[in-house]
């Protein structure tokens, strides 16, 4: 399919850049580019007299296509929190066909572009790395699999460091395929006991070093980190990211900001949880006053300052691949978050984090590549289950 040289009329647009949304605006599009956005004039007619065809979308609003920054692609919803091997059971071409099912489930809800977190075997990057490895418009962003000190959490999602090695040599030996390199630095959240922390993996001089490397290489950084002392090691050594952050602290909300330290909280994962506890009539309190604290953690750093970048860490447990954005944005939503704010963080803010230039604002000049989704922009998020068009780079 070639280019789509097209003028479009849509009800509402909301760039991604956070500004406030525009009602009736007139996208032109010419090889792949966006020409020009304007404010409607005149009638459908008018507009029809124009030297290119005309698309309506009047009943629509127009969005960038959306990011998730942190997803688990050859893992399953479906399993426990801590499955008794990390390895997924059903060989190498049935992690291939979870992997592609999940795909298929982010661009259903109007997302292009993903940052993987890692698996045990690599399986994502070996999908990525292969001849069909780029079959869909959507953006695969790997890291192989996550470092973790042995005997700590991590082996769900990666690797232990091998005896005798330090993380930056390893990082310095990694996989040149590689997108961007995973950290874990703390354990998970406890379900039974409210905010209790665990202890760093690594300490201060070994992540120095590692993201030191990882900058050599030219690999930004995602570090798993819950708990203040874990996220301060992390954000002072120069990390591109957070990820999860729960009960980090304002203090570390500051560094954050003062440094440009990307946060991706994963708040659903808490939600997500506790539905499934509830099902199997566990105790949820917990899981409840994790999600709670991590909203209002969300609302401190919109206050300081923070820059979020919207993350699900999808299949984890009960964490739905594509669905989940959806989730986490109508958290963000609850916690006072206005929807242009929400599709910035889903969209231009992550585009930063991920490197991609050309993806994350529906603006002039860029790339024609956004979605449009049925209805006003007060029906967001839930209208990105009813996506009418998707563009992608102009076709």
């Amino acid at each position: 399919m070639g280019y789509e040289n097209v003028t479009i009329h849509a009800g509402w647009l909301v760039d991604g850049s956070g500004a406030a949304v525009q009602p009736g605006i007139r996208l032109s599009l010419k090889e792949g580019t966006i020409r020009s956005i304007r404010k409607m004039s005149g009638t459908m007619s008018d507009i029809a007299r124009s030297d290119m065809p005309v698309l309506d979308l009047s009943d629509c609003t127009i969005l960038p296509v959306l990011i998730d920054c942190h997803v688990h692609l050859a893992l399953s919803p479906d399993a426990g929190r801590e499955p008794s091997s990390g390895r997924v059971a059903e060989g190498h071409h049935g992690v291939r066909r979870r992997i592609l099912k999940h795909l298929d489930e982010l661009l259903a809800r109007g997302i292009l572009a993903v940052r993987d977190g890692g698996d045990p075997d690599g399986s994502v990057l070996q999908y990525r790395t292969s001849p069909d490895g780029g079959n869909r418009p959507l953006c695969l962003c790997a890291a192989g699999k996550a470092w973790h000190r042995p005997g700590r959490y991590g082996r769900l999602i990666g690797s232990a460091l091998p005896v005798g090695r330090t993380l930056a040599e390893i990082i310095l030996q990694e996989n040149k395929d590689i997108d961007h390199v995973k950290i874990v630095n703390s354990g998970l959240n406890s379900l039974t006991e409210f905010a209790l922390e665990s202890a760093p993996q690594f300490d201060s001089a070994e992540l120095i070093d590692a993201v030191q490397a990882a900058r050599q290489r030219g690999f930004k950084t995602m570090v798993h980190a819950n708990g203040k002392l874990p996220v301060k090691i992390a954000v002072d050594a120069g990390c591109d990211s957070i990820e999860h952050g729960f009960f980090m602290g304002r203090k570390n909300m500051h560094r954050m900001a003062e440094k440009g330290t990307t946060w991706v909280p994963t708040a659903f994962t808490m939600k997500a949880l506790g539905d499934r506890m509830k099902c199997n009539g566990a105790d949820t309190d917990v899981a409840r006053k994790n999600l709670e604290h991590q909203i209002r953690q969300i609302q401190t750093a919109r206050e300081i300052g923070v820059r979020i970048a919207l993350g699900t860490d999808s299949g984890s447990s009960g964490v739905e691949h594509g669905q989940a954005l959806v989730e986490e944005m109508r958290i963000f939503m609850d916690a006072g978050y206005p929807i242009e704010e929400v599709v910035r963080c889903a969209s231009q803010n992550s585009a930063l984090l991920l490197g991609l230039p050309q993806t994350g604002l529906v603006k002039k000049n860029m790339a024609a590549t956004f979605i449009a989704t049925k209805g006003p922009p007060s029906q967001l998020p839930d209208s990105l289950n009813q996506i009418k068009v998707i563009y992608h780079k102009g076709k």
